[in-house]
């Protein structure tokens, strides 16, 4: 599972790199690209938490 979770880690650090990148290239929060890449930097986000809930919700034995 770790594996996992840090290849959400680099999806996530990509996908926020990215929105960062448009952002300072369009200038403009409100850019339909910015916007799209803003959703699916939150997608990836609730994933990994949703991911991290189930982790420690498990129990033990």
């Amino acid at each position: 599972m770790v594996k996992k979770s840090m290849l959400m880690k680099v999806r996530i650090e990509r996908a926020r790199n990215r929105l960062h990148t448009l952002t300072e290239k369009h200038r403009n929060f409100q850019h339909p690209a910015v916007i799209k890449q803003s959703m699916v930097l939150d997608e990836l986000i609730n994933q990994y938490n949703r991911t991290g809930e189930q982790q420690i919700k498990k129990p033990i034995g």
